[in-house]
């Protein structure tokens, strides 16, 4: 962890030297600190402080739950990889880590979920809201979400309260994880490591999208998805393999690789 902080400082210094005008902000949000928390929990905390929830809060917050739980540390560090390994646009962590509002609420979900998890549920819900109304994305604190994790764009991605989410799993812009109706209990998507799920895809109800399946943009799914399978349409059907490669990790969205 020091030397991926290290890493992340030394770009901070070389952008504020090429690029002036941002020397505040990158001192503000990164080069201020000695680690990575407490960078990361200031970082969260200034994504969804309002006047009456400050960023001050936010942050002791954040950095206790870090303190009692360094696997959240871990998550957010593998989630930062992602992005860095899956999207072309990132020209690196500093990018990713002040600019990237599918990052941002991510990180600020698993705060939510350790709150969730821990009892304080309304403080949870208070930063789904916040996230949801600053950063784009709607994450239900009770989600259970793995890790290398990548929500590109971030912009109107929906997951729902009994949505699970694999690890090594990305997620377009504009994806809703949702429910079917007014059933209580299991009622949200199960979506298993290695998936790809593309831009405007529904999919509804308590169904599993297995292993490295691939979701095609535009689908909505209603059943659930076989391992290694690419699914299409509205409603979607299985239309050819995900291909070889892990269809999360390739990013590879068109519709059959053999």
């Amino acid at each position: 962890m020091k030397n991926a902080f290290k890493n992340i400082e030394d770009e901070a210094r070389r952008i504020a030297s090429a690029e002036p005008l941002l020397l505040p902000k990158l001192e503000h949000f990164i080069l201020r600190f000695d680690s990575f928390e407490a960078m990361a929990a200031h970082l969260i905390a200034s994504s969804i402080a309002d006047p009456y929830v400050k960023v001050h809060d936010i942050e002791r917050t954040a950095a206790e739950i870090f303190r009692r739980e360094p696997s959240i540390v871990a998550s957010i560090m593998s989630d930062l990889h992602a992005v860095l390994a899956r999207d072309p646009a990132t020209t690196g962590p500093v990018q990713i880590l002040l600019n990237q509002k599918g990052f941002q609420a991510l990180q600020v979900y698993r705060i939510a979920h350790a709150l969730w998890t821990s009892g304080r549920r309304d403080a949870a819900q208070h930063l789904q809201g916040r996230a949801s109304i600053a950063l784009g994305p709607d994450i239900h604190p009770a989600s259970a979400i793995g890790s290398g994790i990548m929500l590109d764009h971030g912009s109107g991605i929906v997951i729902g309260e009994t949505c699970t989410i694999d690890d090594d799993v990305s997620i377009m812009q504009s994806v809703t994880l949702g429910g079917t109706g007014k059933d209580e209990g299991d009622r949200h998507p199960k979506v298993r490591t290695g998936v790809l799920i593309g831009t405007g895809a529904v999919v509804l109800g308590a169904i599993v999208i297995g292993e490295s399946a691939k979701v095609a943009a535009g689908s909505v799914v209603l059943h659930d998805v076989p391992p290694h399978t690419t699914v299409a349409g509205v409603p979607a059907r299985v239309v050819g393999t995900s291909g070889r490669a892990v269809p999360a990790i390739s990013m590879e969205q068109r519709l059959s690789q053999d």
